[in-house]
């Protein structure tokens, strides 16, 4: 004899289900504006008063110790304020304010800046460092990829010592701390890993050859950066799509920061910085 559900128990069996978990969307780009005549532009952190800096490895290579190297600020919309808020570089990258400072990644040594006077920096050895690269604010510390050893360097206390070193991090570049985990993304394999505190390392996803910088989406989600110009989007899955390929225009994509739903990326190549908005 066939039986029917009364709509209370059928209510109730629906109740009882396992949700089916929901899939962020894949967001777009919206572009908001382009700002020109940078120096090989790297990398962007957003200083106390809501203004941008920008480092410039400047006019040499980037692994060149010519002093040709500076730190431009520019307001949220992307107008020139001070072009050298800080000077005489080498070939400063990665960027990040923290405590009232400014560090940026400078080949061979961190340098450090007051957030409210700029000028000179005070420059942290790093010994052993090759070609250092991006740099994070994490747990206290402030944490930089070197590309050229495959390491990951800790500054504790105005003295730097490696903190990680794995093959998995060849051509290691961005770094994010995020909670208890550290995002790192990797140019050989172009893989996004999240490290934990004490260096165990998970790949969320890989193929993104050439990864640079990286940011975490609201509502989920990673982007990350190829500086051979194109910018990803990476799903809590693992799933890459490539939202953005610049590279036959010959603009690369550097060091991606994201500030909310706005990521600013500067262009090392054509010397721009651009602010994205993120569209889901």
């Amino acid at each position: 004899m066939m039986r029917y559900l009364t709509l209370p128990a059928f209510a109730l069996l629906a109740a009882c289900a396992t949700p089916t978990a929901e899939v962020a969307a894949v967001p777009t780009l919206e572009k908001l504006w382009v700002a020109e005549n940078f120096a090989a532009p790297e990398s962007v952190s957003l200083a106390p008063d809501d203004n941008y800096l920008v480092s410039n490895v400047g006019m040499g290579e980037g692994g060149a110790k010519d002093g040709d190297g500076f730190i431009s600020k520019i307001s949220p919309d992307g107008k020139l304020i001070e072009r050298y808020w800080g000077a005489k570089l080498n070939g400063p990258k990665g960027i990040v304010v923290a405590d009232g400072k400014v560090y940026t990644a400078d080949i061979d040594a961190v340098m450090v800046f007051d957030v409210d006077k700029g000028g000179l920096g005070e420059k942290v050895p790093v010994e052993g460092a090759a070609f250092l690269n991006d740099i994070t604010a994490w747990k206290g510390d402030i944490y930089v990829s070197d590309s050229g050893t495959a390491r990951i360097y800790r500054i504790k206390d105005g003295v730097a010592s490696l903190w990680l070193e794995d093959e998995r991090l060849a051509g290691v570049n961005g770094v994010l701390g995020d909670g208890e985990r550290m995002l790192v993304s990797t140019m050989t394999t172009g893989s996004l890993l999240s490290v934990t505190p004490d260096g165990a390392i998970t790949e969320i996803a890989t193929g993104m050859i050439n990864g640079d910088g990286i940011g975490i989406v609201p509502g989920g989600g990673y982007l990350v950066s190829s500086w051979s110009g194109q910018i990803h989007y990476v799903g809590e899955d693992g799933a890459v799509t490539k939202l953005l390929d610049t590279s036959e225009e010959g603009i690369q994509q550097s060091d991606l920061t994201e500030f909310g739903d706005v990521v600013i990326v500067p262009n090392w190549t054509p010397g721009t910085v651009t602010a994205w908005k993120v569209v889901r």
